[in-house]
């Protein structure tokens, strides 16, 4: 007799998790214990369902790294006891949970499958339904007793993701989510079809190491056209700053004045680890192409190659408290940890 799979549900909060009250008309979180009763539909499937609600659910613009440390331990506490693993999370930072949880969660070796929606779940025109039971699904699949997914995903609107290659494109449109620089790995319709040849086991048979040190000394800049010398100054020399996402236009091109440039410099001299992603939805950083690039190459700043914004901050506070040195630092950050980059 095949046994079935054991998925955990971990409620942080978001829509999904939303009823409308009757009487006031305000929306507020359901209990999560009644979840079969809300949606009789998880009954059809193959597996049994446990749930873990946080105790004060929240807006996903609140989460933090407290939080991102709770469902990791979550996970670490009922690693053992279950097959995979479902978080319900708001959608606006859904991107930058996938992407710690992906770099917190080392030796991952079962699924762990982040989803919401944009609709509340007891909306008429709810889009809450479909994601919950299909991330279910999907957690649920096993091959020989091994699960298929053993990694970090992202399900929204019928498509599943690697969660540290995602960024949200929508606050309106069902298809919130895109992966600009890898295809989905599966995609539901009538049937579940999985793109096999991108599924990748990182860890083998590790045991879970759950990393919860993490360094929020960081910033996210973002170069215009017209940016001013003291703005710049001023951020890089904000006090503790250790590492900066710089995001630059195109290739990975910046200014290529003096004064800019010297300012990234002696930040970089300080310590300051300074990390170029590109500002556009999809592409790679090839700091050797244009001169504009090969400035910031020159003076030490470190390629991120076709990394999302938010696997690279994220991953950024992760390797910070390992103390490396400038050359370890970078060597790390450019490789591939958990399928979040392609090193060229």
């Amino acid at each position: 007799m095949m046994v079935k799979s054991k998925i955990l549900l971990i409620y942080t909060g978001g829509t999904i998790g939303m009823i409308k009250d009757f009487e006031t008309g305000a929306l507020k979180a359901f209990n999560f214990d009644q979840l079969l009763e809300r949606i009789p539909e998880l009954n059809l499937l193959d597996c049994i369902i446990d749930t873990y609600s946080f105790e004060e659910p929240i807006d996903s613009s609140d989460m933090n790294l407290e939080h991102w440390i709770t469902i990791a331990e979550v996970i670490e506490k009922n690693y053992d006891n279950f097959d995979g693993f479902v978080v319900l999370h708001g959608s606006d930072t859904m991107s930058y949970t996938a992407s710690a949880l992906s770099f917190m969660l080392k030796n991952l070796t079962k699924p762990v499958i982040l989803t919401g929606s944009q609709l509340p779940i007891g909306d008429l025109r709810t889009d809450a339904k479909e994601n919950l039971i299909t991330a279910i699904q999907i957690a649920a699949l096993q091959q020989n007793g091994i699960p298929v997914i053993k990694e970090v995903g992202l399900y929204f609107e019928y498509k599943l993701y690697r969660g540290n290659r995602t960024t949200k494109i929508s606050a309106e449109h069902f298809n919130a989510f895109t992966s600009p620089n890898l295809p989905h790995l599966a995609e539901s319709g009538v049937h579940l079809k999985l793109n096999e040849h991108l599924l990748d086991d990182f860890y083998a048979s590790s045991k879970l190491e759950v990393l919860k040190d993490l360094d929020t000394n960081v910033f996210i800049l973002k170069i215009f056209p017209g940016i001013s010398q003291h703005v710049l100054e001023a951020v890089l020399n904000i006090e503790n700053l250790k590492g900066i996402v710089l995001e630059t236009f195109g290739s990975g091109n910046a200014p290529t004045e003096f004064w800019f440039i010297n300012t990234l410099q002696k930040a970089i001299e300080r310590g300051v680890k300074i990390v170029n992603v590109t500002q556009c939805w999809g592409g790679t950083v090839d700091m050797g192409k244009y001169e504009t690039g090969t400035a910031l190459k020159h003076i030490g700043v470190i390629s991120g190659h076709d990394i999302t914004t938010e696997a690279a901050i994220t991953k950024m506070m992760v390797l910070l408290p390992k103390n490396l040195t400038s050359d370890e630092f970078s060597e790390a950050f450019q490789t591939p940890i958990c399928g979040e980059l392609i090193q060229e």
